[in-house]
């Protein structure tokens, strides 16, 4: 007997997995990388090999993006549609069950955890929107939720999954110690669709761009964004974000910069007219070391590099 697990970077769904394994289940755990999910360290990975589990990664794509923009289910407190994000992956996961030869899938909900996507009607609408009724196994909270498929087949033993609920990770915690689980993240802060700062600039960005991609999205996280009708402006704000901005640029984009002394990486993407060049400029120059009122800023663009001069006085 084969089984999907969905698996992120978090207690939850790890203690999970571990469970339905336990009863001699062949675990895979999927991993879904989200654009709007900000990790340091792969602690997916770390889990599944704590657990010994096989890892499939997923990267999510300009569909995911389009689903944030316009989710059926709305969102949550900022930007975070987390019922359709849940109903995505579900489909995934559905979807490498049926390649992978797998009867049923596993998830790390726990009821009432999540105020608007772990109650007990949001818990249906995903796996029935799916179509997976029946057919996801919430081993942590599976002795106060409706019977599964799964259990109800004998295929795993419901005696031994449990009846956790509410937001307190006490449990889940003193389950981890016992399993000697470690590798998960720290709970909440992962998902930059619950920040506010980061919010606001998707929704410019949305306002801005037709269609947005897993660069764009990228570069929301980087530096100072301005807009105009018909171009986008980036400045850097430190060293590490000037070197992203040049690995990011698409290769029409202009670059600016205040040359001999400490200044910003400045991108213009989009149209070059005048209005737009004399602005990124201004914009270099005004978060430059500069100490002059007159500020000399180059900008390059494929092999050619031309000079503008600006009056930091009017910035």
């Amino acid at each position: 007997m084969k089984a999907i697990g969905l698996l992120s970077s978090g207690i939850d769904s790890a203690l999970a997995l571990k469970l339905v394994s336990d009863q001699g289940i062949e675990v895979m755990a999927v991993n879904y990388v989200l654009p709007f999910v900000s990790e340091k360290e792969d602690h997916a990975r770390r889990v599944a090999e704590e657990i010994g589990l096989p890892l499939i990664k997923v990267e999510a794509g300009e569909d995911f993006i389009a689903m944030v923009r316009n989710p059926r289910h709305g969102y949550g407190s900022n930007m975070n549609p987390c019922i359709d994000c849940r109903i995505f992956m579900l489909r995934g996961a559905k979807k490498i069950a049926r390649e992978k030869g797998a009867s049923f899938i596993i998830t790390g909900d726990v009821l009432g955890e999540r105020p608007m996507s772990q109650h007990a009607g949001a818990l249906q609408r995903e796996e029935r929107e799916a179509g997976l009724e029946g057919m996801v196994l919430r081993p942590l909270s599976a002795k106060l939720l409706p019977e599964t498929v799964p259990e109800r087949e004998g295929w795993v033993d419901r005696n031994r999954l449990l009846n956790i609920s509410g937001r307190s990770r006490k449990p889940q915690l003193a389950l981890a110690r016992e399993f000697g689980i470690e590798g998960f993240s720290p709970p909440a802060g992962g998902c930059l669709l619950t920040n506010k700062e980061f919010c606001q600039r998707l929704k410019e960005l949305f306002n801005y761009e037709e269609k947005v991609t897993i660069r764009d999205i990228a570069l929301l996280r980087l530096g100072r964004h301005f807009y105009l009708p018909s171009s986008r402006i980036i400045v850097g704000r430190n060293e590490k974000e000037n070197n992203l901005l040049l690995e990011l640029k698409n290769p029409d984009d202009y670059v600016f910069e205040v040359p001999d002394c400490g200044s910003p990486i400045t991108i213009l993407e989009g149209r070059k007219e005048k209005e737009a060049i004399e602005l990124a400029a201004r914009l270099t120059a005004r978060y430059s070391d500069a100490s002059t009122i007159e500020v000399p800023v180059e900008y390059r663009y494929g092999d050619k590099a031309e000079r503008i001069v600006v009056d930091t006085y009017h910035n």
